[in-house]
């Protein structure tokens, strides 16, 4: 397998002024340099953890955080596009987002071989290191909360409370067989999360979102393919297919951290059924939000809500019973 390209090359793609998704992205940026937050670039220490070759771009805060709270975005576009709307209302709660880019999203890449979850997540923790945070709050959205939940479970005295955002972590491979998602496979999952045509988009944006967009021009989509989901491709699909593939629920550990799952009603992605499954596996530990007219781009299509319970979850006192609940 040829090595990924440096990220200045996938940063370099996104610079065409006539591009409106170049410019959206653009925008996003500033909005995260308002907030008070830098882009870092963190070259991992040869050696380390077998973390030779990668590199973590990662928003942090322009001074040392004091209740830091780390955001890990799902699959799609690169972090600042899924979390800028939370932004400022984390920040004005008192908490500093940290916001990297996932391993071959954004700028972050690595030239190793492995494609799991866990190698995702000692790479953040390995970022995390880095930037001098210890002890952290994580909130994962998607593909995410699969890396946040490893991370809880392989770093319980750095995680302190998690929330899982529509994070089908509890899925079984059987389940794709089975009839459980739109999806019978891992390479119609890969097709379906990693598209490469406008036709491609328009099914997962009608396929997460409760209320898609009416018109969703093909120009706009393949400009959007070009600057966004043109990098790591296969890389990508890679990913999928290590998550899913022989994936049990006997193998998944329970989490000690209390856990907010956060789900869209109507999430055709990952079903609710996913939601109940992950209530179950973690217990009392836990508790379920169920997010009314929302579907699996929960984080997008209702932020308010989203960020509401996320900022009431972390301001809770750690001994507090948990209750599930609909909004």
């Amino acid at each position: 397998m040829p090595p990924p390209p440096p990220p200045a090359a996938a940063i370099g793609r996104r610079s065409s002024i006539l591009s409106f998704a170049a410019a959206r992205d653009r925008c996003f940026s500033r909005r995260f340099l308002r907030a008070g937050l830098r882009p870092l670039a963190i070259p991992l220490p040869t050696g380390v953890d077998d973390d030779a070759g990668t590199t973590v771009h990662v928003w942090v805060p322009a001074n040392p955080p004091r209740n830091p709270l780390l955001l890990l975005h799902g699959f799609g576009a690169s972090a600042t596009w899924q979390w800028a709307p939370y932004l400022r209302p984390l920040i004005a709660a008192g908490y500093d987002p940290i916001v990297p880019d996932l391993l071959f999203f954004g700028a972050s890449y690595t030239r190793l071989a492995d494609r799991s979850e866990a190698f995702q997540a000692r790479s953040i923790k390995a970022a995390m290191d880095a930037i001098g945070v210890a002890r952290f709050g994580l909130v994962g959205v998607s593909y995410g909360g699969f890396v946040g939940y490893r991370m809880a479970a392989m770093y319980p005295d750095a995680v302190e409370r998690v929330v899982l955002v529509c994070a089908g972590v509890c899925l079984e491979e059987k389940d794709l067989a089975g009839g459980l998602f739109p999806v019978a496979g891992v390479g119609e999952a890969a097709d379906l999360l990693v598209p490469r045509r406008p036709e491609e988009v328009r099914r997962l944006v009608r396929l997460t979102f409760v209320r898609p967009p009416c018109i969703m021009p093909s120009c706009f989509l393949w400009d959007y393919i070009k600057v966004m989901g043109s990098d790591y491709i296969q890389e990508k699909t890679e990913l999928l297919y290590a998550l899913i593939s022989e994936r049990q629920l006997s193998d998944l550990p329970i989490i000690s951290q209390p856990a907010l799952i956060v789900w869209g009603e109507r999430d055709k992605v990952f079903p609710m059924e996913l939601a109940h499954r992950l209530k179950r596996h973690l217990g009392e530990s836990s508790r379920l939000v169920v997010i009314r007219n929302a579907g699996h781009a929960v984080n997008l299509e209702k932020p308010k809500d989203v960020c509401r319970n996320i900022i009431e979850f972390f301001q809770e006192g750690v001994t507090e019973p948990l209750n599930d609940e609909k909004v």
